[in-house]
């Protein structure tokens, strides 16, 4: 309940913000498992791609999410509850084997799940080098993995500054569906494949390098200016 009352709360403020031009939203099944796989520009991209789906949608979160103390702590606890997320713990050797672990759980259930390949925001609005979870956990379930190219959340919602107005483009791809193979070679092939028809999609150049590698000021050291 709380999910739908957060979503609809949601829905107008973000339709002002952002006024969001949306494509290819028919792409998105009515039910069954779906990985939705994003670029990631903004926090803000989260709560744009709840409000535009009509299912309910979960992420894995951070475990850091659901531990705070004070009034904040117990905020941000109901919150991240409330809209069904999954507190992930992104340390220590097994927390990856743990994250794929409630990712299938989710798409067995018949859910959706949301993911941004990239690991982390972009720092300069291109596509990085996608992680390859996202294909495992699609070749283990069988669930369609749909590219969704995300324009001007960053905008809306600048690193370190208040909300403001922009203009938003959500584009969702056609589905892709992916054999069951066990070769690690296969898998991170198929994920290099996935970043750049992402890339393609939003149109953003493609950097065949994890996005972690990058800071805000070594892009701009380096003269990379946002396509």
């Amino acid at each position: 309940m709380w999910y739908w009352l957060i979503r609809y709360s949601l829905l107008g403020p973000l339709w002002l913000l952002g006024r969001p031009k949306i494509e290819g939203l028919q792409h998105v099944p009515k039910d069954g498992p779906v990985i939705i796989a994003a670029n990631h520009l903004a926090a803000i991209d989260s709560l744009y791609l709840a409000v535009v789906l009509r299912r309910r949608v979960t992420f894995l979160a951070k475990r850091e999410y659901f531990t705070g103390t004070g009034l904040r702590g117990r905020f941000n606890r109901w919150f991240y509850t409330s809209c069904g997320q999954v507190p992930v713990d992104r340390c220590g050797g097994t927390a990856a084997q743990d994250a794929l672990r409630a990712a299938t759980r989710i798409l067995e259930s018949g859910g959706i799940w949301a993911i941004y390949p990239e690991g982390t925001r972009s720092p300069d609005g291109r596509i990085y080098r996608g992680r390859t979870g996202t294909l495992r956990v699609a070749v283990k379930t069988g669930a369609p993995v749909i590219p969704v190219a995300l324009s001007g959340t960053d905008t809306v919602d600048p690193r370190g500054r208040a909300w403001r107005f922009g203009k938003v483009h959500i584009i969702f791809g056609a589905p892709r569906h992916y054999s069951h193979t066990d070769e690690q070679h296969a898998v991170r092939v198929a994920t290099n494949e996935l970043m750049r028809d992402l890339a393609a999609l939003a149109n953003r150049h493609y950097v065949d390098e994890y996005a972690a590698t990058f800071t805000t000021t070594a892009v701009t050291q380096r003269g990379l200016l946002r396509n």
